[in-house]
C-alpha cells in the first residue's frame, strides 16, 4: 500500500491506494483507535466529510471508494451488491484486520448489511444509516434514476440549506465526468432489481453483530418502514429515528450522527 499526495487532505488524513486482486482500491484514512470501516452512499465518494472527521476523534476511520467510484478501479468482474460484500471481506483481510466495526450510509448501508450477513465473523458492530436494499410493500424507494439533479438534492435532505457550498454552481469537466462515473457505477449495482436484493430478507437473520439502525424522520427517499423492517429482521437490532432529518443524515446532522454512532460502538 502506498500513500499518494495528489489530492490535498486535512491534517492527519491519508489518501492510500491498495492493490486488491487485479485492480486498485482508493481510500481515505484518519484518526486513531479501534478501526471503523465506513461505506459511503451513492454520493460522497473520495471526500473526507465532517462525519468522518467527528468519528476520527475516537476511531481509526477507513473510508474506501466503492468499485467504479471516485479513485477506485472499476473491478469489472463484480456484478451486484453481494459481490461488493465479498469485495469488502477481501479488503478487510488485505488491511490486516480480523474483524471491524462497519458503518454504512444508504447504498453503503446496503453493502454493509450484506457483508454482515454473508461474513458475520468479520463484523464486530454494525451501524446502518438509512440503508436501501429491501423491498417493502407499500413503501417504495424514490426513483433516483428518474430525477433531475435538483430533484435529487431536494429529496436527500429536509433542510436544503445544509447543501449550500457542497456542490459547485459551475462544475468543471473533470467534476462532471467524475459524477457521471459514480452515477454509472451506482446504476450498475442497483438498477436491477431496483435498489434491493430479493435474497436479503432471508439473509439478515444471519447477522450476529450488535446492530444500530438510524433513520431520518423526514426521509423522503426511503420511508422509515424500511428501517423498521431492517430492525425486525436483524436479531437484536435497535432502530433510532433522527428527528427533523431527511435521507442524508451525514450531511444534515453529522455531529449528532457521530455521537450516536460513537456511543453505540464504544
Amino acid at each position: 500500500m502506498s500513500t499518494t499526495a495528489e489530492i490535498p487532505q486535512p491534517p492527519g488524513v491519508t489518501h492510500e491506494r491498495l492493490d486488491l486482486g487485479d485492480d486498485t482500491v482508493s481510500l481515505l484514512r484518519g484518526g486513531s483507535g479501534d478501526p471503523v470501516l465506513f461505506l459511503h452512499s451513492a454520493g460522497g465518494a473520495g471526500t473526507w466529510m465532517p462525519l468522518h472527521a467527528k468519528l476520527a476523534e475516537g476511531f481509526d476511520v477507513i473510508a474506501p471508494d466503492h468499485p467504479g467510484f471516485a479513485g477506485s478501479g472499476d473491478f469489472p468482474a463484480l456484478e451486484d451488491v453481494q459481490d461488493l460484500a465479498f469485495h469488502y471481506a477481501d479488503l478487510i483481510a488485505a488491511l490486516g484486520l480480523s474483524s471491524v466495526t462497519v458503518v454504512g450510509t444508504s447504498f453503503g448501508g446496503w453493502i454493509a448489511a450484506e457483508l454482515a450477513a454473508y461474513r458475520p465473523a468479520l463484523v464486530d458492530k454494525l451501524v446502518l444509516v438509512d440503508p436501501i436494499g429491501l423491498y417493502v410493500e407499500g413503501a417504495p424507494i424514490g426513483d433516483l434514476f428518474a430525477m433531475s439533479p435538483q430533484e435529487k438534492m431536494a429529496t436527500l435532505v429536509a433542510d436544503p440549506s445544509k447543501l449550500a457550498g457542497l456542490f459547485p454552481d459551475d462544475p468543471d469537466v473533470d467534476t462532471v465526468l467524475a459524477l457521471a462515473r459514480n452515477e454509472a457505477s451506482f446504476t450498475r449495482f442497483a438498477w436491477q432489481p431496483f435498489c434491493h436484493d430479493p435474497r436479503l430478507p432471508r439473509m439478515l437473520p444471519r447477522i450476529t453483530a450488535p446492530t444500530l439502525v438510524l433513520w431520518g424522520e423526514l426521509d423522503a427517499l426511503v420511508p422509515v418502514a424500511h428501517g423498521e423492517r431492517y430492525a425486525e429482521l436483524i436479531p437484536g437490532a435497535r432502530l433510532e429515528v433522527l428527528p427533523g432529518v431527511g435521507h442524508a443524515a451525514s450531511l444534515e446532522c453529522p455531529d449528532e450522527l457521530a455521537a450516536r454512532i460513537s456511543d453505540f460502538v464504544a
